[in-house]
């Protein structure tokens, strides 16, 4: 178990980047941490990056991580996990959604996009501790794609507790408790399962 735990998130906009950060922080407090957080944003209304540190601690005196101090990465789109690999440090805890969302850069034929077999290698180059999610798929299947990063969220909890990285306080049900206070009403039973889709599926 760890004093302080660095995580980063990496998505586009419309990912639900930012909503999945802002439970993290609040998931943190919850388990008895400080909890604090950092954004950036590209031109998230048009796809751009969207990244976002969060750090939980006993004392936590600045949102920021540097570069190879990341022990917790959940990335949101395949593109955006290779770009953000030098803020990981050896052997940190990943989830890497298998969506795809092929900027313009590559859809105007200026360039390719990163082929599976070449995420998953150089991904292996940093840690051997990556799972890779469907996100989008399994939430599909619950009646909404949108709630992909809902999914995400739970494979990450169900990662955290088997790696002994968080406290005992951290339970399923507190993330869902956190998770319902930020979404619509009529939303909360969708992400429920979504969360415990995400769970069961690592």
């Amino acid at each position: 178990m760890k004093d302080t735990i660095n995580f980063l998130l990496a998505g586009v906009g419309g990912q639900g980047t930012i909503l999945a950060a802002d439970v993290l922080v609040n998931v943190g407090m919850a388990a008895g941490y400080q909890a604090k957080q950092a954004e950036v944003h590209g031109m998230s209304q048009r796809g751009g990056s969207v990244t976002s540190f969060v750090r939980w601690g006993k004392i936590v005196y600045s949102p920021l991580v540097g570069a190879g101090e990341v022990d917790v990465y959940l990335a949101f789109e395949k593109a955006e996990a290779l770009r953000n690999l030098n803020q990981l440090r050896a052997g940190a805890l990943a989830v890497i959604n298998l969506q795809a969302i092929e900027p313009i850069t590559v859809t105007s034929g200026g360039q390719s996009y990163p082929d599976d077999d070449r995420l998953r290698a150089k991904i292996a180059e940093v840690t051997d501790k990556a799972v890779y999610v469907d996100g989008e798929c399994i939430a599909g299947e619950l009646g909404n794609s949108r709630a992909a990063n809902v999914v995400l969220l739970g494979a990450l909890s169900a990662l955290i507790e088997a790696a002994g990285l968080a406290r005992p306080e951290l339970t399923p049900e507190a993330w869902l408790k956190v998770i319902e206070g930020r979404v619509p009403a009529k939303y909360v039973e969708l992400n429920r399962k979504a969360f415990q889709a995400g769970r069961e599926t690592v």
